[in-house]
């Protein structure tokens, strides 16, 4: 995953992106696939639909993901060590959500699903169809 810096083409982190670059960077991940990680452990898929100025994030078709309880850690430490492996194996929760909004102060990591097929550019400033603009 590449930082904003990185995606809007900056040599350095420290310059702060232009309000045109922000915006047109939010436009660019309206309809993809974000994975958002909340304070409590908590990881969100679904598609980004939209944001505000209290960075509350809403995403549609939404699935929450629950790292697994101590219960079941501790049955799967059990069931490798009776089969003699290393590896503890525990799969994490999920459910269904659809639309959901993501309280922006309860956000820690977003992250973009992309594949390689799928990016057409790295550089904002090559993608004109995404924000018009305006000297």
């Amino acid at each position: 995953m590449q930082s904003l810096a990185e995606n809007l083409g900056r040599v350095t982190t420290n310059e702060a992106p232009t309000k045109v670059e922000a915006q047109a960077y939010l436009k660019s991940l309206i309809n993809k696939t974000l994975r958002i990680h909340a304070t409590d452990g908590r990881m969100f898929v679904g598609t980004f639909k939209c944001t505000d100025t209290d960075r509350n994030v809403v995403l549609s078709l939404t699935y929450e993901y629950r790292q697994p309880s101590q219960q079941t850690l501790t049955e799967a430490a059990a069931a490798a060590a009776m089969n003699n492996t290393q590896t503890v194996k525990a799969e994490m929760t999920s459910r269904y959500l659809g639309l959901v909004v993501i309280p922006g102060q309860h956000i820690v990591k977003m992250e973009v699903e992309e594949f390689v097929s799928q990016v057409k550019t790295r550089s904002i400033w090559d993608r004109r169809d995404i924000y018009a603009h305006t000297p």
